[in-house]
């Protein structure tokens, strides 16, 4: 199993906006409050560290909501759920359920203010 302290420096930057007070989308039934605050951090933190504490890229692309505008949350689940083979995105499937990944994905596509 991947470190889990690299894979979750790989996601930080999406939670950092959160821990900056950005409003999450809306919690679905398979996603605690509790576990929305988790992946918001996942996000800014892990994240962060390939796509830019800002998300606007670093090793890894950009992931602001205009850089994946037209993007379907189901396509990004799945991405952050498996991975892109022969690039630096890690598959996050062994500590992502798929609702987390769609909530991540729900995330992302939110313009914060």
């Amino acid at each position: 199993m991947a470190d889990v302290g690299l894979i979750a420096a790989a996601c930080s930057a999406a939670l950092a906006a959160a821990a900056a007070g950005i409003a999450a989308p809306a919690v679905s039934p398979a996603v605690s409050p509790a576990r929305a605050a988790e992946l918001e951090h996942m996000v800014v933190q892990d994240c962060g560290s390939c796509h830019g504490l800002t998300m606007k890229g670093g090793l890894g692309t950009p992931i602001t909501p205009a850089a994946l505008a037209g993007r379907d949350p189901e396509g990004l689940a799945a991405i952050i759920l498996d991975g892109v083979p022969g690039t630096a995105m890690p598959p996050w499937r062994p500590l992502l359920t798929e609702p987390e990944a769609l909530w991540i994905a729900a995330y992302l596509l939110k313009d914060k203010p």
